[in-house]
């Protein structure tokens, strides 16, 4: 986090939380939510101000409730995720890279959902993966140790090809897209908790 977060932190501990205004699209672009995109379920406008967006990814970070959320200053802007809290995207040096910047680690388990999304877990950070590198990374993809074409894949999506599918050596689990985020841990649409 950066200081000047830290600092503001300290100075207004009590500032109330931002919900809506802030978008996580699964392609990892932030988006700003207006009213008007809030009320017409859009997706809001692509944040493209290289210092706005690195400082929200420095000040990105998740709740105890599995919500995610932006530090800006003493306040929290709570991000709807369209798809998971990281997205990934192949790197030719670094592997599984996310859309913070940062690597994502060895893989600890691989999830394919009954749309087609493809889940990278590495630890405790799941990354769905930018589907604009599916193609790099079909050939990658085996069932029962052989090459896996687009149709093989369809047919073990469905149910209707059995055995043991992998991505580079890692067992790939089928998972409804509806049950991810109670898989991993994160809220997609953060709202204020119940006044007590």
């Amino acid at each position: 986090m950066d200081d000047i977060v830290k600092q503001a932190l300290a100075k207004w501990p009590n500032v109330p939380h931002c919900y809506g205004w802030l978008a996580l699209d699964a392609r990892g672009n932030w988006r700003m939510r207006d009213e008007r995109a809030q009320h017409l379920h859009l997706p809001g406008d692509k944040l493209t101000n290289a210092a706005l967006v690195g400082f929200i990814t420095r000040n990105y970070a998740a709740d105890e409730r599995g919500c995610w959320y932006f530090q800006n200053g003493p306040q929290r802007v709570y991000v709807q995720l369209e798809a998971t809290p990281y997205i990934a995207r192949t790197d030719p040096s670094a592997g599984w890279l996310l859309h913070t910047g940062a690597a994502l680690g060895p893989l600890d388990a691989a999830l394919l959902t009954d749309a087609g999304a493809l889940i990278l877990r590495s630890a405790d950070v799941y990354a769905q993966l930018d589907d604009r590198d599916g193609a790099d990374v079909l050939p990658r993809l085996r069932l029962n140790g052989a090459p896996v074409d687009d149709e093989v894949l369809l047919e073990w999506m469905a149910g209707r090809a059995q055995g043991a599918l992998s991505l580079d050596g890692v067992a790939v689990e089928r998972i409804a897209a509806d049950q991810l985020a109670a898989r991993g841990g994160f809220v997609s649409v953060p709202t204020a908790p119940a006044a007590t």
